[in-house]
């Protein structure tokens, strides 16, 4: 599929948005301590921030494992990104699955303390990278 520039920029927009809202929906959670609802939410802010970057620059991933495979393949082997930002994604990605979908997996306070503070500044490294014009 093959989008506009004006198209990608709307969807760029939107994507940064939803990073951001979704990254306090995160923090929110927590102070209930929904551990594994606040994980969910850490997840989906990186997955929505690295999809605005991937089609800000004309990429497009229609899976989380594709969105993983190109933020490898032009961020990560590239040094944009860390290697340890890389690892973050995937990590996030594990914990997420697990937490949703097996049983008697438990997240916990330590988990989502722990990985909060790196979630907002990849996100914010993320945003950064994007070619929005906000």
């Amino acid at each position: 599929m093959s989008l506009t520039e004006e198209e990608r920029n709307a969807i760029t927009k939107y994507r940064i948005e939803k990073a951001i809202q979704t990254l306090e929906d995160a923090k929110q959670i927590a102070v209930i301590k929904r551990w594994s609802s606040a994980i969910n939410r850490l997840y989906y802010s990186i997955y929505y921030a690295a999809t605005a970057l991937l089609i800000s620059n004309g990429h497009i991933s229609r899976t989380h494992a594709g969105m993983m495979s190109l933020m490898n393949q032009f961020y990560v082997t590239t040094g944009v990104l860390t290697k340890e930002e890389g690892k973050l994604i995937k990590r996030l990605f594990d914990l997420r699955q697990e937490s949703d979908y097996d049983d008697f997996v438990d997240v916990d306070e330590e988990d989502v303390k722990h990985y909060m503070p790196q979630v907002e500044a990849l996100v914010e490294k993320l945003i950064g990278l994007t070619n929005d014009k906000r």
